[in-house]
């Protein structure tokens, strides 16, 4: 993930068409429903090839939630949880990748959601960079890890008759992000 040689700050673009980025809260107790957002954006800037020297910055529009269900949707953009209408973005703005071993980091950073902005730490997988048959230089990311919704104000919930609540407070997060070096 680092290369001495280079020094230059480096300016990476998202391939939103290899890049997704997505959730899955346990429903019921007893399954995962999945969904996530269709328009995000990533600005990355990096000293040369390292990107543990990586300035990161997240935004998505919380009323492009998708979990696949218009009703349910509807309900996601509402005040019960992202009131989408006053507060149309989500942002995490990262402060540190720290290297662990091999391939893995843990990026940390400050997820902001209605206003409420919280520590997080995702786990990385970097795949490595190569170019592609164009000649562009990418790099790949698999990220994962979990919040707990109430922290950001996301408290809507039923309880339910055998015990037990609806929609469980902890939400798992996954990104599959790939980058394009920018020719600036």
């Amino acid at each position: 993930m680092t290369t001495s040689a280079q020094s230059k700050k480096i300016t990476w673009n998202l391939d939103t068409t290899h890049s997704e980025i997505g959730f899955k809260v346990k429903h019921m107790m007893i399954s995962n429903v999945s969904g996530y957002f269709e328009k995000f954006s990533i600005k990355v800037a990096s000293e040369g090839l390292d990107f543990t020297t990586a300035n990161i910055e997240f935004l998505a529009e919380t009323a492009s939630i998708n979990s696949n269900n218009d009703q349910r949707d509807g309900h996601l953009k509402s005040a019960d949880f992202f009131d989408s209408e006053n507060f149309p973005f989500l942002k995490f703005e990262s402060n540190k990748l720290e290297y662990i071993a091999e391939n893995n980091y843990r990026l940390h950073g400050i997820l902001t959601i209605k206003e409420i902005s919280k520590p997080v730490i995702m786990n990385v997988e970097f795949g490595g960079t190569g170019k592609d048959p164009w000649g562009n230089e990418r790099a790949g990311f698999n990220l994962n890890g979990k919040i707990n919704r109430s922290e950001w104000n996301l408290t809507w919930n039923a309880g339910l008759e055998a015990g037990g609540v609806l929609v469980s407070d902890e939400v798992k997060i996954f990104a599959e992000i790939e980058l394009i070096k920018s020719e600036n």
